[in-house]
């Protein structure tokens, strides 16, 4: 998804004349950044690695964040449609992260972190 969004904001960034071209260029930076550490994370799940935990407990809680900021923002009435569904999967991701087997997967410190 986040990937998806950063190939919207740099194909945007040449179509559309943005007000503010350094804004926009930040924009797009955070967002490959953020794809980059999402894949990271993906990566380091797979492998079962054991810090993948707190990486991803961090993006849940910023997802949480923007989530509870779309419903009660200025912008809310619009935003509030993909507010509660950025706060759902935060919440439900969260809980699975202390699931007993996730916890065990991820807890072994000897595999290899290459």
């Amino acid at each position: 998804m986040i990937a998806g969004l950063t190939i919207v904001l740099l194909v945007e960034l040449f179509i559309d004349e943005p007000e503010s071209i350094q804004t926009a260029v930040a924009l797009v930076v955070l967002a490959a950044i953020a794809t980059a550490w999402l894949a990271a994370i993906v990566v380091g799940a797979i492998r079962g690695q054991a810090w993948i935990r707190g990486a991803a407990i961090v993006w849940q809680v910023l997802q949480f964040a923007v989530g509870l900021g779309a419903i009660q923002g200025v912008f809310s009435d619009s935003a509030s449609v993909w507010g509660w569904p950025l706060i759902a999967v935060a919440v439900g991701t969260f809980m699975l992260l202390f699931a007993p087997t996730v916890v065990a997967t991820t807890s072994d410190r000897t595999r290899s972190e290459d």
